[in-house]
């Protein structure tokens, strides 16, 4: 545990000019009275770590000295990748391996570029969750995540409907999608992928065999393949529409946005009224109530008939209750 702190402490006095001894107690988590102690234990190493007494003193490396330490460990080197998400860090325990690479790296950059990690963060921030939710990390995720690195199989129980279910898996890799974290993983012996909620598992084993790695397996393509395909099973039901011309520009943000694009796209030329009608695929009626009663005016909805007659009934009472407000 010392070791790993000296180490720590070399880096941060070769990344920065010098540091006090506050500095350095709160970035390495010690008091200051320990850190006047490694410093002389340092000193006594070899290493050459000069106090500057005085108000504005510190510590600082003298000798243009540079360890050898920078070398990055894989851990480090693959959480680096994700340091622009570090929420997603924290849940998955990494936080530390991203903390000691970005150190490695500012200590082994250039004085003229000792402020990119700075000048880094004030420009990107990835801020993941979706609006007006509350993320909860799932307490399995950083055992899914160390076997996802270690390429490890799994036994894994998990939720579905009313009963457990367990299968061995092969975790290839774990999305975070509007603050909800999945694992595609494949099931083994079967050959075949398939996604699951973490937040759904309740329990997981991990193995202490390795699985042979599918090299051609791409993350980012499988996700955006199996999300369209999920997308598209939730829409069971089909309307028809007829939309003004401002009713036809909101409608990509009122349903699902492929869907409406390929309706919008075969639809018919507009009658003399500027109207286009077009069949759209929704979720539900009930579903297509709601998204559509955001346009207003701006949508006609012509079938089915049931649909048609609650957004008559809906604008009969929104003109009933304007009138009598007068």
């Amino acid at each position: 545990m010392r070791a790993a702190r000296l180490i720590k402490m070399v880096l941060l006095l070769q990344s920065r000019p010098s540091m006090t001894a506050a500095e350095l107690a709160r970035e390495l988590e010690v008091s200051e009275r320990t850190i006047t102690r490694d410093a002389q234990a340092l000193s006594e190493a070899g290493v050459p770590v000069y106090a500057d007494r005085g108000r504005v003193g510190g510590y600082r490396l003298i000798g243009g000295y540079r360890t050898r330490l920078t070398g990055l460990a894989r851990s480090e080197a693959e959480a680096l990748f994700l340091s622009g998400v570090p929420g997603a860090l924290r849940e998955m325990g990494l936080e530390d391996a991203a903390s000691a690479a970005r150190l490695k790296v500012s200590a082994a950059l250039l004085p003229s570029l000792k402020d990119a990690s700075r000048t880094a963060s004030q420009r990107f921030h990835l801020d993941a969750p979706a609006w007006f939710a509350e993320p909860k990390t799932p307490e399995l995720l950083p055992s899914i995540a160390e076997a996802v690195w270690d390429d490890l199989r799994v036994t894994a129980r998990y939720r579905r409907q009313e009963a457990d279910v367990e299968r061995e898996l092969e975790p290839y890799g774990l999305v975070l999608k509007a603050g909800v974290w999945y694992v595609c993983a494949r099931v083994t012996g079967s050959g075949s992928f398939r996604v699951y909620r973490i937040d759904r598992f309740t329990a997981v084993e991990p193995g202490s065999e390795r699985f042979g790695r599918d090299e051609s397996f791409d993350l980012p393509g499988f996700w955006a393949e199996r999300a369209a395909q999920f997308a598209r099973s939730l829409l069971r039901a089909t309307i028809v529409v007829r939309l003004t011309e401002a009713g036809a520009r909101r409608l990509k943000h009122t349903v699902d946005p492929l869907s409406a694009q390929e309706a919008l796209a075969e639809a018919g030329p507009p009658d003399d009224g500027g109207r286009i009608t077009l069949t759209l695929p929704v979720e539900s009626y009930d579903v297509a109530y709601t998204q559509l009663l955001s346009l207003g005016p701006e949508v006609e909805v012509l079938e089915p008939s049931g649909l048609r007659r609650r957004f008559a009934e809906a604008a009969a009472r929104t003109a009933a209750y304007y009138e009598e407000q007068g």
